[in-house]
C-alpha cells in the first residue's frame, strides 16, 4: 500500500514537498517513481529512484526543479519541487516498481498510490 501526503495549493515559484509511505510490502529492495496527471491529460512520467537512492532520472519538464529522494528506513519517498509553475498543476501518483533499476515505464510499476493534488496558482 502506498498513501501520498504534503499535497496543497501554493503561488508561481513557490516550493512543495510530497511524501509516500509504503506498507506491506519489501519497500527498499523496488525502485519507485512519481507520476502526474492534469485534468484532461495523460498520465506522465515526473521522477524515478533506484532500490537504493544511488540513481534517479527526471523529466525533462522538471530537471532542476524537482527533486526525489527515499528513506529505506522510513519506507519512504519524497518529491521535492521548487520553482513551481502553473503547469506543474497536477494529481501527483507514486508508485512501487516491479525492478530494482529506476525506470520510467508506468508499465513497470506494480503498485500506485491514490494520488495527492498539487495547485500552483500565478
Amino acid at each position: 500500500q502506498l498513501v501520498e501526503s504534503g499535497g496543497g495549493s501554493v503561488q508561481y515559484g513557490g516550493s512543495l514537498r510530497v511524501s509516500c509511505a509504503a506498507s506491506g510490502g519489501i519497500f527498499s529492495r523496488y525502485a519507485m517513481g512519481w507520476f502526474r496527471q492534469a485534468p484532461g491529460k495523460e498520465r506522465e512520467f515526473v521522477a524515478t529512484i533506484n532500490w537504493n537512492g544511488g540513481k534517479t532520472f527526471y523529466a525533462d519538464s522538471v530537471k532542476g526543479r524537482f527533486t526525489i529522494s527515499r528513506d529505506n528506513a522510513k519506507n519512504t519517498v519524497y518529491l521535492e519541487m521548487n520553482s513551481l509553475k502553473p503547469e506543474d498543476t497536477a494529481v501527483y501518483y507514486c508508485a512501487a516498481a516491479k525492478v530494482r533499476v529506476a525506470t520510467m515505464v508506468a508499465a513497470n510499476y506494480e503498485y500506485w498510490g491514490q494520488g495527492t493534488q498539487v495547485t500552483v496558482s500565478s
